[in-house]
């Protein structure tokens, strides 16, 4: 899949509508009970990033990307700014926010991920695309500052010697969402002199 290893501008995602969205279909029986049906496992974050331009200058920096992305055809990174860390957002990352598994002697590969929990029910969420200088990991709560790298484009750890067994493999990291716009054609509206806007401009998670 083409993807660009870049990043949305981030002042006007800023200002941007957000939140996941899943699959369901429910279909209404004659007595008025619901049948449900799970389509996704996983959800899929949408946004919308017309709110965020507001100016020429700001429709110019969006035309640039979108002419660099070619509507749809390619793939970037975008900040959701609702949800861009393994910690609450007034936090800062540490080694120990995210269990990632536990070490088993052999198994040298851990995914990042992470967890939202309600009640009794943990949803994982995979985190592919961590940013750079900002992870940080751990092993039986105890921070490593060596013996591990990271791909940014995989959010995949490697360490040089696999985990113990019975060891808590954690982390802390900063992430961006894989995304692409969902539209391929702009429609501003110049209200007047040095003011535009645009009815909508859809971005759409993509999966990985």
């Amino acid at each position: 899949m083409d993807f660009d290893n870049i990043a949305f501008p981030g002042a006007i995602s800023l200002n941007s509508v957000a939140g996941p969205e899943f699959s369901t279909d429910v279909t209404e029986t004659a007595g008025g009970f619901e049948k449900r049906n799970q389509n996704w496992s996983g959800a899929r974050l949408r946004f919308n990033v017309a709110t965020g331009v507001r100016t020429e200058a700001d429709y110019e920096v969006i035309l640039n990307f979108f002419y660099g992305r070619a509507g749809r055809a390619r793939a970037f990174r975008f900040q959701d700014w609702s949800d861009f860390k393994s910690c609450p957002i007034s936090a800062n990352p540490l080694h120990d926010d995210q269990v990632l598994g536990v070490g088993d002697g052999a198994n040298q590969f851990f995914q990042l991920q992470k967890s939202y929990v309600s009640g009794p029910v943990t949803y994982v969420r995979k985190i592919t695309r961590p940013v750079v200088g900002t992870v940080k990991i751990g092993l039986g709560g105890i921070n490593q500052p060596g013996g591990w790298i990271v791909n940014h484009d995989t959010g995949l750890i490697t360490f040089t010697t696999p985990p113990a067994p019975g060891i808590a493999v954690s982390a802390g990291f900063e992430f961006d969402v894989p995304a692409r716009f969902d539209i391929d054609r702009l429609e501003p509206v110049h209200l007047f002199r040095g003011a535009v806007e645009l009815p909508e401009l859809p971005i759409l998670e993509i999966r990985e």
